[in-house]
Formats: C-alpha cells, sequence, structure tokens
C-alpha cells in the first residue's frame, strides 16, 4: 500500500429516493468538495445538485452498469493518487442493487479507505411502513426476469422465517406477486410500496391473494415489495424427496454440491452426512 493509497478517500453517499428535501447537510457538502464525482446518472446528478443549490468542483464523470468494469481501474487510479471520489446512484446507498460494489471492493483490495454519507434508502423505509414484523429482515433485491428462475428462486425462500424485502419493476409487479402467492401461498401477509416519500405514495397491505388482485392492473412508479416470513418450522424439508430438491433448488441458483448440501441441511437441522447420502442416492436407494 503505498502513501497516497492511504490518503485517497471513496465516499458512498446515499441520495435522496424521491425528495430531494430529504438530502443530508453532509451530502451537498461532499458534493462541493470531492476531487471527482462519480454517479450514475449525470443529468439526475446535475438536477439534484440544482435542488442543492451546489455546485460540484471537481470532475464529474458516469459510473453505470454499462461501464461499471472499465470505469473500476480510472476510479482507483484517482484513489492512489490521493484524491477524493464521491460515489452516488441515482437513488438510495450505492452498491444496494445499483453501482457500487465492484468499486468498493477493488478500494478494499488496495487499502483504500472507504467511507459513506448515510441517508434515505427504500429497504428500511419500507420496511418501516409495512405494517410487518422488522426485528429480522433479509434483502433479496430484484427477482429473476424468467418465470422459471424466478420460481426457483422463491421456492428457495419459502422458509425463511424473516421478513423479505425486493425490488421490482412496476411492468412485473403481478408477476412478481402470482409468483410469490404459489410459492408462499396465498395468505402469506405482504405489502407493495409505491412511489416511496414521493407525492403519489401509496402503500398496499393485504395478503399475497388480495395484492395479486390489485396489481393485475396498471402500476406505476418505483416498487419495493416487503414479505412476512414463513411461520417458524413451516416449509422446512423433511422427507427425502424434499431435500433432495432443496439441494437442486441451491444448485440452480448458483451453489456448489457442497455449499447446497451444506445449507440444506443446516435449514433441515440434519447432519451433512445424511443429505450427502440422499443426494448420492436415486430414488431406488442404489449409489450414483
Amino acid at each position: 500500500m503505498t502513501d497516497k493509497a492511504s490518503e485517497g478517500l471513496l465516499i458512498l453517499a446515499a441520495t435522496p429516493i424521491g425528495r430531494a428535501a430529504d438530502a443530508s447537510a453532509r451530502l451537498a457538502e461532499a458534493l462541493a468538495d470531492a476531487d471527482l464525482v462519480a454517479a450514475e446518472d449525470t443529468r439526475r446528478l446535475r438536477r439534484l445538485c440544482a435542488d442543492l443549490g451546489v455546485q460540484p468542483a471537481g470532475q464529474v464523470v458516469s459510473y453505470f452498469e454499462g461501464n461499471e468494469a472499465a470505469r473500476t481501474p480510472q476510479l482507483l487510479e484517482a484513489l492512489a493518487a490521493g484524491r477524493r471520489v464521491l460515489l452516488v446512484t441515482d437513488a438510495g446507498m450505492p452498491s444496494v442493487s445499483d453501482p457500487g460494489y465492484r468499486l468498493v471492493a477493488a478500494a478494499v483490495d488496495e487499502g483504500i479507505r472507504v467511507t459513506a454519507i448515510p441517508g434515505p434508502s427504500a429497504v428500511p423505509t419500507a420496511l418501516a411502513v409495512s405494517g410487518l414484523p422488522v426485528d429480522r429482515f433479509c434483502f433479496e433485491g430484484f427477482l429473476p426476469r424468467k418465470p422459471g428462475e424466478r420460481a426457483r428462486r422463491l421456492a428457495a425462500l419459502a422458509a425463511e422465517e424473516r421478513t423479505m424485502v425486493f425490488f421490482e419493476a412496476p411492468h412485473r409487479t403481478h408477476a412478481a406477486l402470482a409468483a410469490m402467492a404459489e410459492a408462499f401461498g396465498e395468505d402469506r401477509p405482504a405489502a407493495v410500496c409505491r412511489e416511496l416519500t414521493k407525492t403519489h405514495e401509496e402503500v398496499r397491505r393485504g395478503a399475497l391473494r388480495e395484492l395479486v388482485e390489485w396489481a393485475a392492473g396498471e402500476v406505476r412508479g418505483e416498487v419495493t415489495l416487503v414479505v412476512a416470513g414463513a411461520p417458524v418450522g413451516a416449509g422446512v424439508p423433511t422427507t427425502p424427496e424434499e431435500l433432495r430438491a432443496r439441494v437442486a433448488e441451491r444448485e440452480d441458483r448458483g451453489a456448489t454440491r457442497k455449499e447446497a448440501i451444506a445449507a440444506t441441511a443446516k435449514e433441515a437441522g440434519v447432519p451433512k452426512r445424511e443429505v450427502y447420502d440422499l443426494v448420492h442416492r436415486d430414488p431406488r436407494g442404489d449409489a450414483r
């Protein structure tokens, strides 16, 4: 690690998810003082700066999904040279279903200091207004777009006991809710949080079957879905068929065979060897 690297600073700054007035004073100060501002959308950044009455003194560059891989080395060079780099996305906290993780990981590997300016985020906001338990929760981001992949992802979450938070596009909200009702049961409580903090904010609460009916009409705006977790002990795989299916689901999602067996054994509360033996034998009991 060089001396320059130790002087560089990467700042992840949360931006408003709806109203510019929710921006923090620290965000305005950082926008004005940063040596370089990397923004998911430079046009949105200019509008935010105008609303805040701020003029960035440093260079402004784009940093979005399409150029993230190519831009990261350039930003690392600036950080290694001792510059203060501010990363902002269109709304919420960078790296939370937005660009940022790649740069953070690279900066950490280079021994560059990383800090954050906290602020608005759709995840805790939706949890707070959902009316569902929030003492334990997990964030699942966006579901896969393809129906089969989406169904497998949700099937793997059927026994999740924590409240779950998802992001979804408005035109896929109905399909996502219908898939959740299929995987979790139509009576599972949930909430659809639309346009949070904005003028047309709307929170719909109810059983998944009710929300599926509501979403059959046109859904507009930014959508965050909050779904109650499974009752304690519900949906835990116990039969050989269920255990094999759960291992297969995890492998479909990218886990190695070893990882899938270990996770399934922990979920079911059985020894890993038992799951291993089941997976490596065909349904007739013959070793594969």
